[in-house]
């Protein structure tokens, strides 16, 4: 169950995503709050908030990520590609998105003796 929230606490939390792109004192300053509260105050009470919040917003910017890798897939020639990719990997790695891990079998004696041949 969610718990109760000020009006100025969801409005920090709502524009911290958006207008404050994930600047703390941008969006304390955005919410109303006065300078005499600490920002790491708001942000301690949160803290739970902030974090569910930033797992969704990592899941909902895979797609873009996706994209870009589309467009290099399209231009595989343009500049800065291979950034583009490591950061996009990295993005959809945390959304929960990575790619197939590769997996070995060993088995501790790789000798099979077989039964003698009927004749």
């Amino acid at each position: 169950m969610a718990r109760e929230l000020t009006d100025k606490q969801q409005l920090f939390l709502d524009v911290l995503f958006e207008e404050a792109e994930g600047v703390y004192y941008k969006a304390k300053q955005l919410a109303g709050y006065s300078d005499n509260v600490s920002t790491s105050s708001i942000v301690n009470v949160l803290e739970n908030e902030i974090v569910e919040l930033t797992k969704k917003f990592l899941v909902s910017t895979g797609v873009q990520a996706a994209w870009a890798m589309k467009g290099v897939m399209d231009d595989p020639t343009a500049l800065g590609n291979k950034e583009k990719m490591a950061a996009a990997k990295d993005f959809l790695d945390r959304a929960g998105h990575k790619g197939a891990d590769k997996v070995e079998i060993k088995a501790e004696s790789p000798i099979f003796i077989l039964p003698e041949k009927q004749s």
